[in-house]
């Protein structure tokens, strides 16, 4: 059973061409994938369909089989809590300790006390952070506050983890460390969606990639396709 499947999904905003049009594919459960196309093929608006973020204007799009239309009011953020997002800017609170940025997801769903230190600490150590808990967002380096966000992404350990350009502010060397840690994570169960538009980056990672071209889904490349 597919955990993600988009059927005939478009999506067009008020006085512009559309976004995604007529875009299907399924994801398996631990499985990793790249989006990618040029700036405005629709990257971004596929991920926000899938945290949503954003409604299609046609189409079905399912996670573990439900129909995400039938997902409103208090559902919504409870979809939510089973979907991690990367940010490129990292989106931090400047005032706050990077454990408490990481823990933040934990405190919204009401987990206890004992386990949220528990398990900030364990997804810190995971990211290689472990020793940086007490730091501001602003004493990291920018590789370091993007480790952070990721952090707080998995520690509610997602289903589904989605990431938007997540290596586009970093250096070759970095961005490389970075989709090596999103790499390992299918061996713990998370499923991952990374939009980029860095196609030397994308293709070293060997993973299928799903190509958009003005909102239309143009190619499925799989990985063997790639390594030959």
């Amino acid at each position: 059973m597919a955990l993600l499947r988009f059927d005939n999904v478009s999506k067009t905003y008020a006085g512009s061409s559309p976004a995604l049009s007529d875009v299907s594919f399924a994801v398996e459960e631990g499985e990793m994938l790249f989006v990618t196309g040029h700036s405005g093929a629709g990257k971004s608006t596929l991920l926000r369909l899938v945290h949503l973020s954003e409604r299609p204007s046609r189409g079905t799009v399912l996670v573990n089989e439900r129909n995400l239309a039938k997902v409103r009011g208090r559902k919504v953020p409870l979809h939510r809590r089973q979907v991690g997002v990367v940010f490129q800017d990292h989106r931090l609170l400047t005032d706050r300790s990077v454990f408490d940025n990481v823990a933040l997801p934990l405190l919204i769903a009401g987990t206890p006390r004992s386990e949220v230190g528990k398990r900030v600490r364990t997804v810190l150590d995971k990211v290689g952070l472990g020793d940086r808990e007490r730091a501001l967002p602003l004493q990291l380096s920018t590789g370091e506050q993007q480790r952070v966000g990721i952090a707080r992404a998995l520690v509610a350990q997602p289903q589904l983890l989605v990431a938007d350009e997540p290596t586009g502010n970093l250096d070759p060397q970095l961005a490389a460390e970075i989709m090596q840690l999103f790499a390992a994570l299918p061996a713990s169960g998370t499923t991952v969606i990374i939009a980029s538009h860095d196609l030397a980056l994308v293709k070293r990672m060997r993973q299928r990639v799903l190509v958009l071209d003005h909102g239309k889904l143009v190619d499925d490349i799989s990985p063997e396709d790639l390594a030959a």
